[in-house]
């Protein structure tokens, strides 16, 4: 597994509002994945709240696209996830989409810039407007998980989180709750005209 930063931002490295975050996201096998930007808004005691706006440049290996809708990312304090909010304007209908995520990490790379990066691990927990509420890419965690060695002790830990963000959306407890509007919200009001 590729080493990245990990744990709380230090205080040279914490975003602050209005810094732009650039999210790095790398597959276990430290292959790249999603880049995507995004200003950080703020944080609560659920974590740092990102507004991701329409018409951003976003791109993995073999896709690149400019977003359909606003979205917010809320990179939590601690566990092993980060979630996104999406407006209703979203092509598929996806309104949550959660990522189960390790090894969350924030570097400094210029002043007013900040990227976090994270680890994907396979597994989401995602909720749709013409499905509901769902995990999926449970096949693509198997399969990695034996392709790239996933420890067992990982594993369980990624499995039970899982179940416990299902049944924290199911019941629309914090942050799931609907807390995200202002977010989006305050993201609007900073948007440039």
């Amino acid at each position: 597994m590729t080493d990245f930063p990990s744990g709380q931002p230090t205080a040279p490295d914490a975003p602050v509002p209005g810094d732009l975050v650039v999210a790095r996201n790398r597959k276990y096998d430290g292959g790249a994945h999603w880049v995507v930007p995004g200003r950080h808004l703020g944080s609560d005691e659920h974590g740092h709240w990102i507004f991701q706006g329409t018409g951003e440049f976003i791109s993995r290996p073999g896709a690149a696209l400019y977003t359909e809708s606003d979205a917010i990312l809320l990179v939590p304090h601690t566990g092993d996830w980060v979630a996104t909010f999406y407006d209703d304007a979203h092509p598929g209908g996806v309104e949550l989409y959660i990522d189960l995520a390790i090894k969350h990490g924030w570097r400094r790379i210029r002043p007013k810039v900040v990227e976090f990066h994270m680890i994907d691990m396979d597994l989401d927990v995602v909720r749709t407007k013409s499905r509901g509420l769902f995990v999926d890419d449970e096949d693509e965690f198997a399969e990695h998980r034996a392709a790239f060695g996933y420890p067992d002790g990982l594993c369980e830990r990624l499995e039970a989180a899982t179940a416990q963000l299902t049944d924290l959306v199911a019941a629309g407890h914090a942050p799931f709750d609907g807390r995200e509007a202002a977010w989006f919200t305050l993201g609007r009001t900073l948007q440039p005209a």
